[in-house]
């Protein structure tokens, strides 16, 4: 059963409507003894990363979601549910995020628009293995973004995204840690492949 983490983010409507669609058996979880039951955990989220890690600390679940992760339950953040992996982020400094990737959060700085809003091609990350979540996708793909602040490449970036210049994480996946910074949600047939694979690990 996936567990979709409900700390009052817009777009967990959209994520559950996209779920039951693919007929994808989930609930919504509130609370630590909701993520305690989970096969699989979903952190969605759109908003301000200080309002994310803060509701997160108000219910009291930072610690429970962190055991979950340490203990290999298959894990997707997307978009602000990515930028929580991470120690930090510019949009919210001196906050902590999860910390399971040691780098922070970083502002677009440029002449492009911001935020990125819309349609645009991810392309997988040079040298990395064959990617499980993105699986059975063309190997350029385009899905929806939606954000003003951006995961720079990692050592565990799967897929990359151009965005006036900056490349960026489009997604990442690390063991039982898998994340993207776009909206599978509503990014059509790619999306449900996504969430499809997601389900299947």
């Amino acid at each position: 059963m996936i567990a979709v983490l409900d700390y009052g983010a817009g777009n967990l409507r959209s994520v559950t409507n996209a779920l039951r669609v693919l007929d994808l058996p989930h609930h919504v979880v509130r609370d630590a003894d909701g993520l305690a039951l989970a096969s699989r955990v979903i952190l969605p989220g759109v908003g301000h990363f200080g309002q994310m890690m803060r509701a997160l600390d108000a219910m009291q679940i930072r610690e429970a979601l962190l055991s979950r992760i340490h203990a290999g339950v298959p894990f997707l953040g997307i978009c602000l549910g990515l930028h929580a992996l991470f120690e930090a982020s510019e949009e919210a400094p001196g906050l902590a995020g999860l910390g399971l990737i040691s780098d922070s959060v970083r502002k677009f700085v440029g002449d492009m628009r911001v935020p990125h809003m819309g349609w645009n091609e991810i392309e997988p990350q040079s040298g990395v293995r064959s990617s499980p979540l993105l699986r059975d996708l063309p190997a350029k793909t385009h899905v929806y973004f939606a954000h003003s602040f951006y995961a720079p490449l990692e050592p565990c970036t799967s897929s990359v995204c151009d965005y006036g210049g900056i490349h960026f994480s489009a997604a990442l996946e690390r063991e039982n840690i898998f994340a993207v910074q776009f909206h599978p949600e509503k990014s059509g047939a790619a999306g449900q492949r996504i969430l499809q694979n997601f389900a299947g690990l």
